[in-house]
Parts: structure tokens; C-alpha cells; sequence
């Protein structure tokens, strides 16, 4: 008797060596967003990942500015929340050492307003809300020229800046802000050029918008970047890319159709980004 409880004693505490070393040999993983719309966006991926011994934790930053700085100096292993534009001006400015790996989505950028319904209703002397980060700038401003709120120069370039402006039929005046701090004084402006991520952050209506993004180009397509030394290491390049195949999966494309109705969209899913690192 003594013999099987021992036998017993001894499996279970097999069992349990086990267990706790499957615990322990979970993969942890760090990726940086901006919203809570993205608990949404990765509900899905983080699901299945996690029945696969990969435990993604969403790391939340309050500007475009932060998950950048926060991959570069290993806080996170992973971004996943900003424009390809917007990313490498953040690379070449800062000189990180960081790589694109993956497509997301693309949020069309929209003007908001809270007073008028129709960019025919602008008016000398109305003030509109624009981000003030670069690249951010010079998309907002190429959406205020296709609608006819302004006129850029011919020449004014893939990233214009208020320089760039020839006219501006409508006579409107800008304010330029953080791109996170636009929503919040969308009551105090006649209209505001506001990014998807924040626009849905803030229970923004989509039935305010006077104004769509109508073209996904691609380099306003949200990626996935990772540092560049990580792509040296073939496991770390298998995780990635796991990752990566998770994501861009219909079980996310059905969040992005059925809770966010064309606020945000699957955009380059088709492209393997790391081909050449596997």
C-alpha cells in the first residue's frame, strides 16, 4: 500500500514538474499600441496565440511618439500601432535600429465637426484642427486639398507642410496640435483633422465626419516593427512571424467589418515582410 501512495506521491509531483515548466517556458511578448480600440483589434490573435504558449500583452502609449523609443531601448518587442510614413521618420530622425515585419490596418484619416455638416459650410475665419507631428501634418493637409478646403502647390511633395499651401479658397485658419490631443478640442474648433485610432478612442460619432481618406496608400498602411538585431535570430523571426500570421487571420478581419465599420481596415496581408530574414 505504502508502495503505490509513494507511486502516486511521485506522478503527481511529475505532473506537476511539468506543468510548471510548460508554465514557465510560455513566451512572453510585449507590443506596443496606441487606443484602447486595439484590445479589440487583437483579441482574436492574443486568443489563439495563447493556446500556442505565446502570451501577447498589449503595452499602452498616449502618443506615436513613445513605442518607437520604448522598441528601440527593449521595453517592448514589438509596435504595432504606426504608419510606415510616420515610422520612418521616426527611424531616420532618431536613428533606431528597427525593421518593419508585418502589415495591419489602414484608419482613414477623417475631419470631424461638431457645427457644421459639410465642408461647403466653412467659412472665412473658421478654424481647423491639424496634427503637428510631420508626417501627420502633410497627410492632413493632403486630405483638406482633396476636398477643396485648400490648395497645395504643384510642387508641394509627398509630405506637404502649411509652406506648401497656395491658397485656401475657404479661408480657414489652422490650429495645430498632438495628434492625440485633437479629439478633446474638437468642441472648440469649427473642424478637426483627427486620426482613426483617436477618433474611435474618443467615442468620436463616424456620422460627424465631413470629410474621408478616400485611398489607402500604402504608406499610410499600420505596421508591425520589431528591432533590428532580433531579425538575426531565427527563433525570434519564427515567433514574429507567428505573430504576424495570427493577426492578419478572418477572425480579425471580422472585428475590423463588424465593430469598427470601415473605421479601420485589413491592408497588406498578403505581403510576407520577412522573407528575407527566414
Amino acid at each position: 500500500m505504502k508502495k503505490i501512495i509513494a507511486a502516486v506521491l511521485l506522478a503527481g509531483f511529475a505532473f506537476a514538474s511539468v506543468y510548471g515548466a510548460a508554465k514557465k517556458s510560455k513566451q512572453v511578448v510585449k507590443i506596443g499600441v496606441t487606443g484602447a480600440m486595439y484590445d479589440d483589434v487583437w483579441e482574436p490573435a492574443i486568443k489563439n496565440l495563447a493556446k500556442k504558449g505565446i502570451n501577447v500583452k498589449l503595452v499602452q502609449f498616449s502618443d506615436y511618439v513613445a513605442p518607437s523609443r520604448a522598441l528601440e531601448d527593449g521595453e517592448i518587442d514589438l509596435h504595432a500601432c504606426l504608419s510606415r510614413v510616420f515610422f520612418e521618420s521616426e527611424v531616420k530622425s532618431h536613428g533606431y535600429h528597427l525593421q518593419r515585419v508585418a502589415n495591419t490596418i489602414y484608419a482613414p484619416l477623417k475631419v470631424f465637426s461638431v457645427k457644421i455638416k459639410s465642408v461647403s459650410e466653412l467659412k472665412e475665419g473658421d478654424i481647423i484642427a491639424i496634427p503637428n507631428e510631420a508626417t501627420n501634418e502633410g497627410r492632413a493637409l493632403k486630405l483638406l486639398d482633396s476636398v477643396g478646403i485648400i490648395k497645395l502647390k504643384e510642387n508641394a511633395g509627398f509630405n506637404p507642410t502649411l509652406d506648401d499651401i497656395e491658397s485656401i479658397p475657404t479661408g480657414v485658419k489652422f490650429k495645430q496640435l498632438a495628434s492625440n490631443l485633437i479629439p478633446s478640442a474638437l468642441v472648440d474648433v469649427t473642424a478637426a483633422v483627427i486620426n482613426g485610432n483617436y477618433a474611435l478612442d474618443f467615442g468620436i460619432d463616424p456620422k460627424l465626419a465631413i470629410a474621408t481618406e478616400l485611398h489607402p496608400d500604402t504608406p499610410y498602411w499600420n505596421l508591425i516593427a520589431a528591432r533590428t538585431s532580433d531579425l538575426s535570430d531565427k527563433n525570434r523571426v519564427k515567433l514574429f512571424d507567428e505573430i504576424a500570421k495570427e493577426f492578419q487571420k478572418e477572425a480579425t478581419a471580422k472585428v475590423l467589418e463588424k465593430k469598427f465599420t470601415g473605421a479601420l481596415r485589413p491592408v497588406g496581408w498578403d505581403i510576407d515582410e520577412l522573407k528575407n530574414y527566414k
